[in-house]
């Protein structure tokens, strides 16, 4: 009996000392557990994002100015206007213009009528017509005349009839000097002695006249005579040519090279007018106006400024780091400082090609286009713009707070029994709170220690104590 109690009393001995052992222990466990942040290692998506700020703009702003002096006749527009191109948004009066500008208006008006008178009239063609006839009929004489230097002037009929007519007048010079001789005696002032002389005079010099005809049909071209001859004929053909292109231009219609000549004057003519005046380059919103009826203005004097609000646009700069992962066509998330409460969407339209070096940092210009702006958003607001460059669904996720490097590896810790294990692990893309698990041990379901110790004893092992 006493073998049996001294038994019983250390069974009871021995099983109070492993309930108060494990009690302690337990209650370290629980301690240590407790002192660590947990989460599941899960599956889930994940959104891999760039992020830059930058300012919106419209799709295209002009500032309009003045191009010259003169007083402000009429404002057409105001703020919040929306115009098309070519609106007059404001005038200058007529009478404060320099004489220039004035002078342009008729010099419009008439380079527009000859335009028209060009266009249908059909004067032009008719005159190439005649000139061409006229230019031949110039060619076929002085072709004439080239080919016959080398033969007599005339033809032998023609030298025959001079001949006969020169002495027909000295027979006719011989009777009249017979005459004048009988009357010669009669005093000065006597009307049969006057008229026989002036009829001797006026016969001797027709008899010259014949006998210089004579002469020449009768010889043969000198050697500048058969020069101006050669070239009478090659300008000539050079008219003929001239006549025939002009009027092969006026076949199908008016000449092309005269509507091209009247079209640049107009054009310079209203280029002049429209000094005096603005219109609006494209189609946008009036956002600024300063003129008012009155204003004396000069060159350069701001007037308006015109912002096409079809499309809001904002340009960030992206690292080098990150530019090839950026391509047009990714989504965009927006949010504005101005905007409280509120996301906006857009999308990537534009990528730079060249990069900016901005005190020793490599960045890339890139444009983004607002897909669902509304009034709120105004050119001139800062935005905060996020890229999304990559997503991933249905993959394992650690959070990035979790994550340490040790002799150059990626780890987590896993709370085993309440003891942190260190645990390798490869990740893939990145957001800004969560990274993907792509390798390692890291299963499904472990608990990841959120916030572990600066210091971990080897692989497996406990903390170090005192850390």
């Amino acid at each position: 009996m006493k073998t049996l109690r001294n038994i019983i009393i250390a069974v009871i001995v021995i099983g109070t000392i492993a309930g108060i052992g494990y009690y302690f222990w337990n209650a370290n466990n629980t301690a240590a557990q407790s002192q660590f942040q947990t989460t599941p290692a899960a599956r889930g998506s994940l959104a891999a994002t760039v992020g830059a700020t930058g300012t919106v703009r419209a799709n295209q702003t002009a500032l309009l100015a003045w191009q010259t002096t003169g007083t402000v006749e009429s404002v057409g527009v105001k703020v919040g206007d929306q115009v098309a191109a070519d609106t007059l948004l404001a005038e200058l009066s007529a009478d404060s213009l320099a004489q220039s500008i004035i002078m342009a208006r008729a010099d419009l008006l008439t380079a527009e009528r000859n335009l028209q008178d060009l266009k249908t009239s059909n004067t032009a063609r008719a005159e190439a017509e005649l000139a061409v006839v006229q230019a031949q009929k110039a060619l076929d004489d002085a072709k004439s005349r080239y080919e016959g230097v080398n033969f007599a002037r005339a033809s032998d009929t023609k030298i025959e009839n001079v001949q006969s007519e020169l002495d027909l007048i000295n027979n006719q010079i011989t009777m009249a000097r017979q005459f004048y001789n009988r009357v010669s005696g009669l005093p000065d002032g006597d009307s049969r002695k006057a008229t026989a002389l002036s009829n001797l005079t006026s016969l001797e010099l027709r008899r010259n006249q014949i006998v210089a005809e004579l002469n020449y049909i009768t010889g043969r071209p000198d050697d500048n005579e058969v020069a101006q001859r050669l070239s009478n004929y090659e300008i000539a053909k050079a008219q003929l040519d001239d006549a025939q292109r002009r009027l092969e231009r006026l076949q199908d219609g008016p000449d092309s090279l005269e509507i091209a000549r009247l079209e640049a004057q107009i054009t310079s003519a209203q280029a002049t007018l429209n000094l005096a005046r603005i219109l609006a380059p494209f189609d946008g919103t009036i956002t600024l106006s300063d003129p008012l009826p009155g204003d004396q203005v000069a060159p350069g004097v701001q007037a308006f400024r015109l912002d096409d609000l079809s499309r809001l646009l904002v340009d960030v700069q992206i690292s080098e780091v990150d530019i090839n992962t950026i391509v047009v066509g990714q989504p965009v998330t927006m949010t504005f400082d101005a905007i409280l409460g509120k996301t906006y969407n857009g999308v990537i339209v534009e990528v730079g090609q060249v990069g900016n070096v901005v005190q020793g940092a490599v960045n890339f210009t890139v444009t983004v286009e607002l897909t669902d702006g509304d009034l709120s958003v105004r050119p001139g607001m800062t935005a905060a713009v996020n890229i999304l460059v990559k997503e991933v669904k249905d993959v394992l996720l650690v959070p990035n707070r979790a994550v340490r490097i040790v002799d150059g590896q990626r780890v987590v810790y896993v709370l085993m029994d309440g003891v942190p294990v260190m645990t390798i692990i490869r990740l893939g893309s990145s957001s800004d709170t969560v990274s993907e698990v792509v390798g390692g041990d890291l299963k499904e379901g472990d608990l990841v220690i959120l916030n572990p110790p600066a210091n971990f004893a080897p692989m497996g092992g406990p903390p170090n104590q005192g850390n």
